[in-house]
C-alpha cells in the first residue's frame, strides 16, 4: 500500500479547501420575488379569482356574466361594497399572488394519449376511457382557458397537428385547494351558481352550474351527499334519453367508460334524490345553462375543487 507522507497530505488538503471554496462562491441566479400588486384587467381578475376559489368558467380575459357573479361572490366574501366591478377596493384586495401566464410544453406522451372521440353511445362504451380528444381540449381544461382564447394568446399554433415540445402561453392556474373545510353547499337556482360555505357561513369556493331544462326537475330544499366518486363511469339509460334515437333502436343500457369525457366529466357526487347528483361535464363552455335533466353540472376543473371539499353526509341546500 502506498504511503503519503504528513507534507503530502497537508497540501491535499489546501487543494481541496481553495476548490470548495471557489464552489460556493460561484453565484446562483435566484427567480426574483413576485411582487404584489392589484389586478391590472379581466384577464388578470379572472385568473386571480380561480386562484382563491371563485370560478369565472372558461378564463377568456372578457367581462361575461359568470365573471361578474365569481367578483361579486369575492366582494361579499372580503366584506367589500357588492359592484360587480374592479373598482378601486377591489383591485386593493384583488391582489396578483403570482405572474397571469406561464408555459405549457406539449409533451410526446400527451400527444400520444389524444384520440378521437366517438360520436355514438355506443362507440363510447367500446372504449377503455374516454380521454382527450385534441390538444387544445386537453391545454384547455388543465389550465381553465376557453379555446377561442388559448388561439387568439397563441396565433402561431397549428392546433390541429400541434407537434410535441410546441410551448403554450396559458393561465398560470393550478388546482384549487381550500384553506376551510366545506360545511354545507348552496345551489342557488336562478343564479345557476353552487358555493361552498364554512362555519360561519362565508364563501369559500364558488362556481358555476348548470341545472335542469324543465322546471319540474329542479329539486328545491335540504338533500345531502350520499357518494363522493372521482372518475366515474357512467350509465346510459334509454329511458331517461327519451330524445335519443340511438337509445329507442338499441334498446338496452351501456356502460361509459371513465375519463374528462364521460358524459359525468371527473367526479361524481351523489344526492339523497335517485338519480340526482352534482358532477363535471365534458363541455366546460356550456356550464351555467339551463339544460341538463335534472343534475347539477360543473366544469371538470370545478367538479374536481368541489370533490376534494365533499364528504358523505355535507348537507345540499337548493334555492330557487
Amino acid at each position: 500500500m502506498r504511503q503519503f507522507t504528513l507534507p503530502f497530505l497537508f497540501c491535499l488538503a489546501l487543494v481541496v479547501r481553495a476548490v470548495a471554496q471557489v464552489e460556493t462562491e460561484v453565484p446562483v441566479e435566484e427567480t426574483p420575488a413576485w411582487e404584489l400588486r392589484p389586478v391590472a384587467s379581466w384577464l388578470e381578475a379572472q385568473i386571480e379569482l380561480h386562484r382563491r376559489g371563485f370560478s369565472c368558467g372558461s378564463v377568456d380575459g372578457i367581462r361575461g356574466p359568470q365573471t361578474v357573479a365569481a367578483l361579486l361572490a369575492f366582494q361579499r366574501a372580503a366584506y367589500l361594497p357588492e359592484t360587480g366591478e374592479l373598482d378601486v377596493a377591489t383591485r386593493e384586495n384583488l391582489l396578483l399572488t403570482a405572474p397571469p401566464l406561464t408555459e405549457h410544453v406539449l409533451s410526446a406522451s400527451e400527444l400520444g394519449s389524444l384520440q378521437p372521440l366517438p360520436d355514438t353511445w355506443l362507440g363510447k362504451s367500446e372504449r377503455d376511457a374516454l380521454g382527450y380528444a385534441t390538444a387544445i381540449e386537453l391545454v384547455g381544461e388543465r389550465y381553465r382557458a376557453s379555446p377561442r382564447f388559448l388561439q387568439r394568446l397563441n396565433p402561431d399554433i397549428a392546433w390541429d397537428a400541434p407537434l410535441p415540445g410546441t410551448r403554450i402561453q396559458v393561465p398560470a392556474i393550478t388546482q384549487f385547494r381550500p384553506a376551510r373545510a366545506a360545511r354545507h353547499l348552496h345551489v342557488r337556482l336562478a343564479d345557476r351558481v353552487l358555493q361552498a360555505m364554512d362555519d360561519d357561513g362565508r364563501v369559500i369556493a364558488h362556481f358555476p352550474v348548470s341545472i335542469a331544462r324543465a322546471v319540474d326537475k329542479r329539486p328545491v330544499g335540504e338533500l345531502y351527499v350520499t357518494v363522493v366518486v372521482p372518475n366515474p363511469n357512467y350509465t346510459f339509460d334509454p329511458a331517461v334519453f327519451t330524445e335519443s334515437e340511438e337509445g329507442r333502436t338499441l334498446g338496452r343500457r351501456l356502460i361509459i367508460p371513465p375519463g374528462p369525457n364521460n358524459p359525468v366529466g371527473v367526479a361524481w357526487i351523489g344526492l339523497n334524490r335517485s338519480g340526482y347528483g352534482i358532477h363535471g361535464t365534458p363541455d366546460p363552455e356550456r356550464v351555467g345553462r339551463t339544460e341538463s335533466h335534472g343534475c347539477f353540472r360543473l366544469a371538470n376543473w370545478d367538479a374536481r375543487a368541489l370533490l376534494a371539499m365533499a364528504w358523505t353526509g355535507l348537507p345540499v341546500f337548493i334555492e330557487p
